[in-house]
């Protein structure tokens, strides 16, 4: 049984974000937690209304949380009806990154999918800062992030970016394979290299190993060379291969990290046009290569 959270603001970026795990989901069994988090403007002043007709301003707001949630779980309802699919909504005075993080550690989410589109409709933006915070404050889950006007298509084709500068585990890279073999899906590793270089020892090895965790996943690896930043070489890859899903690990010095950091000329190219898979640090902080041997001995004996 997933466990999927979904954020709404109750905008249309953030119904086709539903949508969009609707469709992606609809033949596994999923719990959705549709959240939405509010943070009325509490008057301070004494000659500021906290009551109007009666009615306290925070409870007003409350209701019509609650009342936004139950009539996206109706229209949801009315147009997929999925049995596989059970709803429970979450209506929060809190935050939005801080509702999220604690949601995922307290009821173990699988996956967290929200929608890019920033509230000042700024289409300049890399991503929305609400979908950049989430990434940078969910250390623990997955992040799908469905860019706005994203019509749904069933993930055949699944980009996997990085530049083989980090040990993967299996861990991490589970929700890559899930996907993959979700779907059947071919994923093409892409590594974005400034000027073409012979890869070092290190990425070798990195490689050889990301190789063998994809096992009998359908794969192919890729090497392109960057046009003046990485989010706009992944948007033409993406392009050109016609990929529906792009994945990312986040960690330092990773792609997630240096687009998300990228000067905002650079990213202006970057509409996110795909959705983006962002896939946690698990941490094994300070592997050492001994403990990479053992692994690599234990997936000799497993074979």
């Amino acid at each position: 049984m997933q466990k999927i959270l979904i954020p709404t603001d109750f905008s249309e970026n953030a119904w086709n974000a539903i949508d969009y795990a609707m469709q992606l989901f609809r033949n596994k069994r999923c719990t959705f937690y549709l959240l939405n988090t509010y943070t009325p403007v509490i008057p301070s002043s004494r000659f500021m209304a906290k009551m109007v007709d009666g009615v306290r301003i925070v409870d007003a707001v409350r209701e019509s949380s609650e009342r936004g949630l139950q009539k996206t779980v109706a229209r949801i309802k009315s147009k997929y009806g999925n049995p596989n699919h059970t709803f429970e909504t979450i209506s929060s005075f809190n935050l939005l990154m801080e509702e999220v993080k604690d949601i995922v550690e307290t009821l173990g989410i699988h996956l967290v999918v929200t929608g890019t589109k920033g509230a000042s409709g700024v289409d300049e933006v890399f991503m929305g800062s609400n979908t950049v915070r989430i990434i940078k404050s969910t250390k623990k889950c997955p992040i799908l992030a469905i860019p706005y006007n994203f019509e749904f298509v069933t993930p055949s084709e699944i980009a996997f970016a990085t530049d083989f500068n980090r040990f993967y585990t299996t861990s991490e890279l589970s929700p890559l394979l899930e996907m993959a073999k979700m779907f059947k899906a071919t994923i093409r590793i892409v590594h974005v290299q400034y000027g073409i270089k012979a890869l070092s020892e290190l990425q070798q090895f990195n490689l050889n190993m990301l190789r063998r965790y994809l096992g009998d996943v359908e794969h192919y690896v890729h090497t392109v060379s960057e046009l003046n930043s990485v989010s706009h070489t992944l948007e033409m890859f993406s392009k050109e291969l016609d990929i529906h899903l792009l994945a990312l690990l986040n960690y330092q010095h990773s792609y997630m990290e240096k687009m998300t950091r990228e000067p905002i000329i650079k990213r202006t190219a970057f509409h996110t046009q795909i959705p983006l898979l962002v896939i946690p640090e698990l941490g094994m902080e300070g592997i050492s290569i001994e403990e990479e041997q053992e692994e690599e001995q234990k997936m000799e004996s497993h074979h």
